[in-house]
């Protein structure tokens, strides 16, 4: 994708349209850009390595992994499908694994 620098004035809800437009990759760059932004704004002494760390620590579940509450809901209510058990089986293992990424984050 190629890039043009236009300047342009945008209100923040004009901007947010602009941004429901991008692909989900593209919005998820964008997302930990801004989280990055926001960190170094809140602390502008901290350098560039502990705020990308900071960015890491407190990233949430992506968004493909919403699914995982729908499906904790349904085991909860004894309607899970043995494919959703598998399912969630298998998101359990990722948001673990991330868990533990960021556990070592920390540490």
């Amino acid at each position: 994708m190629s890039t043009i620098q236009v300047e342009v004035q945008l209100s923040p809800k004009e901007l947010l349209k602009a941004v429901e437009q991008l692909s989900l990759p593209d919005l998820e760059r964008f997302v930990s850009e801004v989280l990055l932004l926001q960190a170094q704004r809140h602390a502008p002494s901290l350098p560039q390595t502990e705020a990308e760390l900071l960015l890491k620590i407190n990233r949430g579940i992506p968004v493909d992994m919403k699914h995982y509450n729908e499906l904790i809901a349904k085991r909860q209510a004894e309607t899970l499908t043995p494919e959703e058990h598998s399912q969630l089986i298998q998101l359990t293992e990722q948001i673990e694994r991330l868990e533990a990424k960021r556990i070592g984050y920390l540490a």
